[in-house]
């Protein structure tokens, strides 16, 4: 035996046979390993008795004392040992098993795939796995995989609209350049109004969340009024300037803007991103920004108000204080909505604008190419039908 801190050469002779057994040597470096992969017993527990076999070999003990100490078989020993000198490492680990053999062939799963994107089942807008089983003798489990392969989604829908603006690349570039990009000296504020938010109360008291049920509410509502929440949300800072009107015309929006005037500082350019709502565009609004010069409007395209980040700002004011409350006045409702605001002012986090105006552009001319092809097949299908 050879005595050295990072190799231990061990040799065993096989009493039975007389034959010599393979040379075990141990690196330093497969040593570390193999006491790494001993102490993964719970995630890894055959890997770490395989490992633990391997170094009561290495340290000299013989196998019959091994495979007591580790409650396995002699036979157990003696294989992960050969593995480990003829593969090392390597050898530890599962061999890949081939499994069964397929019972959907290649054919079938195209069969799936082109009458799930092609048809629809009869009596339905779209397929569900049973009924797409059913129509090509498949189990409804097997469909699936399929769709989740093929990353198809029938019981999914979206909605899109594309913008007709003729100066969509300027203002897309315009906004862009101003979250990514923002002018020195200046503030840009994305401002819009949430109108018509409602007080609703439900008609039967809440049922809270316990363990294994999850919190329900009745369905009906009873309605309590309305209000209209002016904000202009800093982009720079994500901080926010709120206003409350009952209404959502231009007088209002001018009192506001006006509020926004005031809260920001005189030595500072503002850069006002509106969408094209009417209101923000009357003869009075119009004078507002003429007798003002250190405020500069900006206008996103047509239906593209999602390039104004308040926007984004008032789905979070929906989906963390509106849509599962309950209020029974609007004093009530707006003392919620003031507290989210109080929440967000203390620890405002900037929404991040990650897409480049080229990137934007781009995916908008891919959606517009992809739509018009569809649009061109289907008429081009229309005409052959009917001959004209």
């Amino acid at each position: 035996m050879l005595r050295d801190p990072f190799v231990l050469l061990y040799t065993e002779v096989s009493m039975r046979t007389g034959r010599r057994k393979a040379v075990l040597i141990l690196t330093a470096d497969e040593r570390q390993r193999l006491a790494s992969l001993a102490h993964r017993s719970r995630s890894a527990a055959a890997l770490a008795r395989r490992a633990r076999i391997v170094l009561a070999c290495a340290d000299g003990t013989d196998g019959k004392v091994v495979a007591r100490r580790l409650h396995v078989t002699p036979a157990t020993v003696s294989k992960w040992r050969g593995r480990f000198v003829r593969e090392r490492l390597d050898g530890l680990y599962d061999e890949p098993r081939p499994g069964a053999k397929r019972k959907i062939t290649d054919e079938q799963v195209e069969a799936v795939v082109i009458r799930t994107l092609e048809t629809t089942p009869r009596g339905a807008t779209h397929w569900s796995t049973r009924s797409m089983g059913k129509a090509v003798g498949l189990d409804h489990m097997a469909i699936s995989r399929i769709w989740h392969a093929f990353g198809l989604r029938p019981h999914r829908s979206e909605t899109f609209k594309l913008s007709n603006d003729p100066l969509l690349v300027e203002k897309v570039r315009d906004i862009v350049g101003l979250y990514v990009h923002p002018p020195q000296h200046a503030a840009v504020f994305c401002v819009d109004e949430k109108p018509q938010i409602q007080a609703l109360d439900r008609t039967q008291p809440l049922l809270p969340m316990q363990p294994g049920q999850v919190e329900r509410r009745t369905y009906d509502y009873k309605r309590h009024g309305t209000t209209t929440l002016f904000a202009a949300l800093n982009a720079q800072t994500s901080e926010v300037i709120t206003q409350f009107h009952q209404r959502h015309r231009s007088t209002q929006f001018r009192e506001f803007l006006d509020l926004v005037d005031a809260r920001v500082p005189a030595s500072l350019d503002v850069h006002i991103i509106m969408d094209n709502y009417s209101t923000h565009k009357t003869p009075l609004i119009q004078h507002w920004f003429a007798k003002r010069p250190r405020f500069h409007a900006h206008f996103t395209p047509t239906y593209s108000s999602w390039l104004s980040l308040v926007e984004r700002w008032f789905a979070e004011l929906t989906n963390k204080q509106l849509r599962r409350n309950a209020f029974k006045s609007v004093p009530q409702l707006k003392a919620a909505i003031l507290d989210f605001i109080a929440a967000h002012q203390a620890d405002p986090k900037p929404f991040a604008w990650t897409k480049s105006a080229d990137e934007i552009l781009a995916s908008i001319a891919r959606f517009a190419q992809r739509t018009s092809e569809i649009h061109a097949a289907q008429h081009l299908s229309r005409t052959t039908v009917t001959g004209h």
